[in-house]
């Protein structure tokens, strides 16, 4: 209920500043109506001396997880400039916008914002930097609430949400108490390749949400791993934890705090080479042995391929489908509704390479899964909460087979592999080690009837199977020429071939949204929705006759009949236009012309 105003903080001409406003909010204002904008200090910045991590402060907003995110971005230049580009600022050829980029399901999106800021007693409310007159940090969190409507959506969350977001990663959880007793290895390879981490403390009882304690670390919050390293202390090694807290404020105040006494011990330049400051700026170092005593769950944001165009720490290849759930025909909850289970949508997995560790007497191949499900948050607002979600791994024994498992499949076939949990997250995911074979991944919700948007992320440092097509057959090729020879030839030209090969291509891409298991095929459901897609407006009696036409005997249509199906459609539809001279949606043709007309095609 608290009134918050908007200030501007940068100056630039009326003009250029309603006309920002108006192209980015799809509104109407005029100098009158935003006359309550204000400056918020006379010489603003974009960024000063670089974006670090200790520009970060949180303001009102419940947002730790985001913030934590920010500052371990700022620890990789090239990510950063990639999420902030750089050539922005309140000097050069400013005009009261700037711009930033996401990971967005998949595709990198560009987030346009005015520079107006909410303010309360002259200050702003949300994130802020140390520095008064720097903005880069809280510009960033604007957009980033556009991206998902509103600063209200950001209140509560993963710092996983927003690592993966800035980098188009994959993210693995660790229980520290169920952590592998290599976990400081990990952890060290982590920071070490560029990947993003951060660390929590559960708290059980929701009253103490962010709550101190004693030691000076606070429970429920999200903190930020910066550094991973090694000293002497004492003629002995020790391992060391650096953690910055998003407040900008409240350290650890035990061993290796900021004032503690064993820094007495460490030389002038090793206290340089580890970057030791007796600061209140919420970063502090603390001992490996102590993180894994107070911490309860560690989040490490692993880079892939379309993080950079030039990534020198990951090799992996990923594998990205999208799918969806709808009630009443592929939402079919867990494994514990085997009426329903087997309508989920499948995706075929071909292992084809194994690994290369000497070590393993086992033929293995090593791949991770990640279950994503899309815009929960942004529809909070309408009541979404995140879903329970999981996903399970079967074996296909019934080698060539390219249709829909159904289900007796499942009722007779355990899975291989799963994950861990059913878990109410925007991404679940988990690493698997399997023998090279041909397997079908099953994403479900717990319960059935659930509907929503996902895509499913397979990453390996070997070669896996996608979908893939092995060409047209030649009947459908001579089909293809004659539907759009329009001249009658028996050949088509240039202008013909690149009608038809675009339109492929936008007919390939909504085959792949319904084909969710890659078999290659879409079922007859699915190929209406299809149709409509492609703004072909039909009637039921046409929809039977496409199934009878192109279906097989399950009912499932191939990508050749798909594609032999729409060039016929459109071919139609083409020709019937060239006949409606007055456009009354009414035509006349003589019998040679309906002979003309159907005999080619």
């Amino acid at each position: 209920g608290q009134t918050y105003h908007l200030y501007r903080i940068g100056k630039c001409s009326k003009t250029a500043f309603t006309s920002v406003l108006n192209r980015h909010h799809n509104a109407c204002y005029s100098w009158s109506s935003i006359s309550v904008l204000q400056e918020i200090c006379e010489n603003p910045r974009f960024i000063i001396g670089g974006a670090n991590r200790t520009d970060i402060c949180q303001g009102e907003l419940g947002n730790c997880w985001f913030l934590a995110a920010i500052a371990c971005l700022t620890l990789n230049k090239k990510l950063l400039c990639r999420v902030i580009p750089h050539d922005q600022s309140f000097i050069q050829n400013y005009a009261g916008i700037f711009h930033f980029q996401f990971w967005r399901y998949g595709d990198w999106v560009d987030v346009v914002i005015d520079d107006c800021l909410p303010t309360y007693n002259n200050q702003l409310v949300f994130t802020k930097s140390s520095q008064r007159n720097e903005f880069w940090s809280a510009l960033l969190e604007k957009a980033y609430a556009k991206l998902h409507g509103s600063y209200e959506a950001l209140k509560g969350g993963n710092t996983t949400e927003a690592m993966e977001d800035f980098t188009g990663g994959v993210t693995e959880f660790y229980e520290i108490k169920d952590a592998p007793k290599d976990i400081y290895k990990i952890m060290k390879h982590a920071i070490d390749r560029g990947s993003l981490m951060a660390s929590s403390i559960d708290t059980i009882v929701p009253m103490q949400y962010e709550t101190r304690m004693s030691c000076g670390l606070v429970k429920g919050h999200a903190y930020s791993v910066t550094a991973v390293e090694e000293t002497v202390f004492k003629g002995e090694k020790i391992r060391l934890v650096r953690l910055r807290n998003p407040w900008g404020q409240v350290e650890w105040n035990g061993a290796w705090s900021d004032k503690s006494e064993e820094w007495d011990s460490v030389n002038e330049a090793e206290k340089i080479r580890l970057q030791h400051k007796v600061v209140e700026d919420g970063e502090f170092w603390i001992s490996f042995q102590d993180f894994m005593r107070h911490f309860t769950k560690l989040e490490i944001c692993n880079l892939t391929p379309d993080t950079l165009e030039v990534d020198k720490f990951q090799t992996w290849t990923v594998s990205v489908n999208e799918g969806r759930w709808v009630r009443g025909c592929s939402a079919g909850g867990c494994r514990n509704y085997p009426d329903t289970f087997w309508t989920n949508p499948q995706y075929r997995l071909k292992l084809l390479e194994e690994d290369d560790d000497p070590e393993d007497e086992e033929v293995i191949c090593s791949f991770l899964v990640a279950l994503m499900q899309k815009n929960r948050r942004k529809e909070r607002k309408l009541g979404a909460n995140l879903y329970t979600i999981g996903f399970a791994i079967y074996e296909v024994t019934m080698h060539g087979t390219k249709h829909h498992l159904q289900k007796d499949f499942f009722l007779y076939n355990a899975s291989k592999a799963r994950s861990k949990t059913y878990i109410n997250m925007r991404e679940i995911s988990e690493r698997f080690r399997l023998p090279p074979s041909e397997y079908v991944i099953i994403p479900s919700t717990y319960d059935p009837h659930q509907e929503g948007e996902f895509i499913l992320r397979v990453f390996s440092e070997k070669r896996n199977k996608d979908l893939r097509s092995e060409g047209f057959e030649l009947e459908s090729c001579r089909s293809m020429i004659a539907l759009m020879d329009t001249d009658g030839s028996g050949k088509i030209n240039f202008d013909e071939f690149r009608h038809l090969w675009d339109k492929i291509k936008s007919w390939q891409k909504i085959f792949k949204r319904y084909d969710t298991d890659h078999s290659g095929t879409i079922n007859s459901y699915e190929m209406r929705n299809a149709v409509n897609d492609a703004g072909f407006r039909l009637n039921n009696q046409l929809y039977d006759i496409i199934t009878m036409r192109y279906a097989d005997k399950n009912m499932n249509i191939d990508f050749n009949s798909f594609i032999c199906c729409f060039v016929r459609l459109d071919a139609m539809f083409r020709a019937f236009h060239a006949f409606d001279k007055d456009g009354d949606g009414i035509i006349k043709l003589n019998v040679l012309e309906w002979l003309q007309l159907t005999l080619y095609a």
